[in-house]
């Protein structure tokens, strides 16, 4: 296995639980958040955002072109917290303790520029990445190649180096198209078993 110079994190799913759909069940029930997300496409609207569109701006216009589903929307604003919960505790342990280690440790996620703002303070570990790379301030999203392109020109470190966490196989697949080492999270054990078996954890720091 070759050296690893830095780890990359996304997110998203794997350092914050990010599930719309799950948080909208619990607010207006499953049949009406179905008939929502089928009726406007809130993910293209978030991945505005993601590529740097003004979160409020974004939301609001969204709402007022659709009156049906005005007030749900904006709880796609006024509760954007709440959606963008819980950390995922275990994944927060192994990003500190690779820091303690001395393994530079960056951040590569799709993430608006004001939403990065109002999680910064309720999650305070995302300002303790070595760099972060977020699209929203980037002006391009993931799987778009440009981002990691990006990635490789700011750091300066050989892309067979770095070792790269994500949870969608599309943003995974163009990272190792690029020779980046990468893992398709799908939780935190199989996350720390990879650090582990990459040698920059002991089992008993990865726990």
């Amino acid at each position: 296995m070759p050296d690893v110079n830095a780890v990359i994190f996304d997110i998203g799913n794997v350092l914050i639980e990010w599930q719309p759909e799950r948080f909208f069940d619990s607010v207006i029930g499953p049949d009406r958040r179905r008939a929502m997300f089928d009726a406007i496409d809130l993910h293209a609207m978030n991945d505005a955002v993601d590529s740097g569109a003004h979160f409020s701006e974004t939301v609001h216009a969204m709402a007022h072109a659709n009156p049906d589903w005005r007030d749900e929307v904006l709880i796609w604003h006024d509760r954007w917290i709440d959606m963008a919960s819980p950390a995922i505790d275990h994944s927060v342990r192994l990003l500190r303790a690779l820091r303690a280690q001395g393994v530079p440790v960056f951040a590569l996620t799709n993430f608006g520029i004001q939403t990065f703002a109002i999680a910064e303070p309720v999650y305070p570990f995302l300002t303790e990445f070595d760099r972060r790379y977020i699209s929203g301030h980037m002006g391009v999203i993931k799987p778009d190649v440009r981002i990691y392109e990006m990635v490789e020109q700011d750091c300066g470190l050989d892309p067979s180096s770095l070792l790269f966490a994500d949870d969608r196989a599309d943003n995974i697949a163009i990272a190792a198209a690029r020779g980046w080492q990468t893992h398709l999270f799908d939780g935190p054990q199989g996350w720390a078993d990879r650090l582990v078996a990459a040698g920059l954890l002991t089992q008993e720091a990865a726990q």
